[in-house]
């Protein structure tokens, strides 16, 4: 295993994995020409074995290695949440097996010998991939927090709010006043750092999935709720 020189945590990295020495050579040196640090390791085991830096980046993967291949190394990984996208570089890919590898999630899936262009275009992507996968994993985490501070009855007026209910319905609904429904709808507000509906609803949309999911779930109940109040009021 080779070590980038640099350690700077924001910069990007690609992940060398392969069991040829002089090819891993060969991508070091074009990739540090550009300006992109990466690290080798001669085969899955040593990756398995290895805490991997936390940088943006990707890992560029051989198929056929000694012991664990690429494919099986991909699903491993997946296993163990490592999301760094994968770019495979093999000399000796099929047609099914691009297809396998794609649809579990790899970036790219080149055959040796691959144009230098081709191969640095490849590396760009998935690292420009990461970096936004990154970034949206950073909101949902900062969003999270947020919505944690919600008190009960806020989270309950949100979900309300999220599903198009008026003060005047949700109050109804909960049995509370309006002006109790603008104080915790306010405070809802302010605590997600939400200026409008339309930018709270972004917010949400943000949110980790198990809390998305409990969203939808009550935003569709309530809007399920606010019908059946206005079809009673009709036949009234």
């Amino acid at each position: 295993m080779r070590l980038a020189d640099s350690q700077t945590t924001d910069s990007p990295l690609a992940i060398l994995v392969d069991d040829d020495a002089d090819v891993r050579d060969s991508l070091e040196e074009l990739l540090n020409s550009v300006g992109i640090d990466s690290i080798s390791f001669s085969s899955a085991q040593e990756v398995l074995g290895s805490k991997l830096p936390d940088r943006p980046g990707c890992i560029v993967l051989d198929v056929r290695m000694p012991g664990t291949s690429g494919m099986d190394l991909q699903q491993l990984l997946v296993t163990k949440e490592i999301l760094t996208p994968i770019v495979f570089l093999t000399g000796h890919g099929d047609i099914a097996m691009s297809v396998e590898a794609m649809k579990a999630g790899a970036v790219d899936f080149l055959t040796k010998p691959v144009r230098d262009q081709t191969f640095l275009d490849a590396v760009s992507t998935a690292i420009a991939n990461d970096v936004a996968r990154r970034a949206a994993s950073a909101v949902a985490k900062k969003n999270s927090a947020l919505y944690q501070t919600l008190t009960p009855r806020e989270r309950e007026v949100l979900r309300f709010v999220i599903s198009g209910a008026m003060n005047k319905q949700i109050a109804f609904d909960l049995g509370i006043s309006e002006i109790t429904v603008k104080l915790h709808r306010s405070n809802m507000m302010k605590k997600m750092d939400a200026r409008s509906v339309s930018n709270l609803f972004n917010v949400c949309q943000s949110l980790p999935p198990d809390i998305l999911y409990q969203l939808k779930m009550a935003s569709t109940a309530g809007k399920a709720v606010l019908q059946s109040g206005a079809e009673a009021h009709l036949t009234h």
